[in-house]
């Protein structure tokens, strides 16, 4: 089981419980990125540092993740490819993205996205709090548990 991290885009405080977490666990995490990422020195952590396409990380990620691994992601359609895979996928704020879910994620996004590209200005996400810092942790904790338990690790 790997641990897959879309980092681009991942708050500093989830890199952390990633990290944190491979070690309690022996698990190994893999963060994928258009930038540098600064990680500390671990045999259970890599860094891979792709061209600046913005596909290239997902692209990368769909291609390796296995079944019986985990995603952090806030990508929708990236998550949408790697749930028939057996991946389970979670966003940055501990939000589970499921078979169950996917298609009215993928409406909402493709309905927001229209809208911007209309000319209208829609607001961000909101700031990253103390809340889902704590919401990661526990989802992540659940899953990577639930996994563990799954593959008699």
């Amino acid at each position: 089981m790997k641990i897959w991290v879309d980092a681009d885009a991942c708050p500093g405080a989830v890199k952390e419980i990633i990290i944190r977490a491979t070690g309690r666990l022996g698990i190994h995490a893999v963060f994928v990125a258009n930038k540098a990422i600064g990680l500390p020195d671990s045999a259970r952590l890599s860094r891979i540092r792709l061209a600046k396409d913005p596909e290239a990380v997902d692209e990368y990620i769909a291609e390796h993740a296995e079944a019986g691994d985990l995603a952090v992601t806030q990508d929708i359609p990236l998550a949408s490819v790697l749930i028939p895979k057996g991946v389970v996928v979670m966003t940055p704020r501990g939000e589970l993205f499921t078979e169950g879910n996917m298609g009215e994620r993928l409406s909402i996004r493709n309905f927001m996205q229209d809208i911007r590209e209309a000319g209208t200005i829609t607001p961000g996400p909101r700031p990253f709090s103390q809340k889902d810092r704590q919401r990661f942790a526990d989802a992540l904790d659940r899953e990577l548990t639930r996994l563990t338990r799954r593959s008699g690790s």
